[in-house]
């Protein structure tokens, strides 16, 4: 009845998920983390969200 109304990063990061599931373990784990540190700096530098990536109630 509601309409799914979840919106998807417009910076790339769900097709960069698909891209790390799609390699091998070794390369996944070293994928993931440079994807963990990349998001880190994002937040720590205070860089604000689009508007179609803040979350809605």
């Amino acid at each position: 009845m509601s309409e799914d109304k979840t919106t998807s990063p417009t910076d790339g990061l769900w097709s960069r998920l698909r891209l790390i599931e799609g390699q091998p373990l070794r390369a996944r784990a070293d994928a993931y983390s440079a994807l963990h540190d990349d998001l880190a700096r994002r937040l720590e530098s205070g860089a604000k969200l689009d508007s179609r990536e803040t979350p809605t109630r």
